[in-house]
């Protein structure tokens, strides 16, 4: 897909048209309602980086690695200790 569109921008470099031009084709600048499909694209931008926020935030409670012991260490131990 990726050369894909290196192709096509390649094919508009040797037609003459502008970068702007070229661009306007792959982010729907002909299409009748292409300030929809902007802010649609723009609203799954969104979605997507709260998804990876979430799912950061769910892996960092993990305190202990996969496949480690669980420390049998606790507060109340060193009570008694001074």
């Amino acid at each position: 897909m990726l050369g894909n569109f290196f192709q096509m921008v390649k094919i508009g470099k040797e037609l003459g048209l502008s970068k702007k031009e070229i661009n306007r084709v792959f982010l729907f600048g002909n299409s009748k309602h292409s300030i929809l499909y902007i802010l649609l694209m723009i609203a799954a931008f969104i979605f997507i980086g709260f998804v990876i926020i979430i799912l950061a935030v769910d892996a960092s409670r993990n305190i202990y690695p996969a496949g480690t012991f669980y420390s049998t260490v606790k507060i109340k131990d060193f009570k008694g200790k001074k």
